[in-house]
């Protein structure tokens, strides 16, 4: 199927450049509003240093390992999708665009399990019977739930986009050999992938004991 070209592009180059300048401003723009919570995490774990550690072992880090697992899998097989699609196999296209979703399915199924064990251990900020006494370890399950809540959403953002780009590949219904549809995608899954990297070691790992 030949690339489609879209208003008001007079040809396909052009349109192709749009595309990649748009996926990385707002790669750019998700950069910063991240990183705006990642230092407003350090300005309070600099503030309450003991609480926010003490807070931090409370999160599960075999979980926690798990999903970072899954997540880095994930990174292989859709850099596995993008090789495959510019080499013409569309069948090894769509099985590792399948094996990513699955990938990421499981982790916010991990995180689910995990959220559940969260609220059951009352680790949610406000709750009467929430087990650090210290002042600051609230805020830390504050930025532990507001952080890993968008990056889930972003998750299930991209879930659906790779879902519909495996089924629009598998139908052939875009030109996904000349178009740099997989390779926003891919740029996309990373993006999610690199906040977890950020995420991972700031609410399981630093300063636990």
């Amino acid at each position: 199927m030949p690339e489609a070209l879209h208003e008001p592009f007079e040809d396909i180059a052009s349109q192709r450049s749009a595309e990649q300048a748009g996926i990385w401003i707002f790669l750019a723009s998700e950069a910063v509003f991240f990183g705006g919570l990642f230092l407003g995490y350090a300005v309070y774990r600099h503030r309450y240093p003991e609480a926010f550690a003490e807070a931090l072992g409370e999160t599960n880090l075999v979980l926690g390992s798990v999903n970072t697992a899954l997540l880095l899998v994930s990174s292989a097989t859709m850099a596995l999708a993008v090789w495959a699609g510019r080499a013409g196999a569309r069948r090894l296209t769509t099985a590792a665009l399948v094996a990513t979703l699955v990938l990421g399915l499981a982790f916010l199924g991990v995180k689910g399990v995990e959220y559940a064990e969260d609220i059951r251990h009352h680790l949610v900020p406000g709750h009467p019977d929430f087990p650090v006494d210290r002042l600051g370890a609230e805020m830390f399950f504050s930025f532990y739930w507001a952080m890993t809540g968008l990056h889930g959403l972003h998750m299930a953002i991209g879930l659906g986009i790779i879902g519909w780009t495996a089924h629009a590949v598998a139908q052939e219904r875009i030109a996904w050999r000349e178009t740099a549809h997989l390779h926003v995608v891919a740029l996309y899954w990373n993006l999610v992938d690199m906040v977890w990297i950020f995420l991972f070691p700031l609410l399981y790992l630093v300063g636990r004991g």
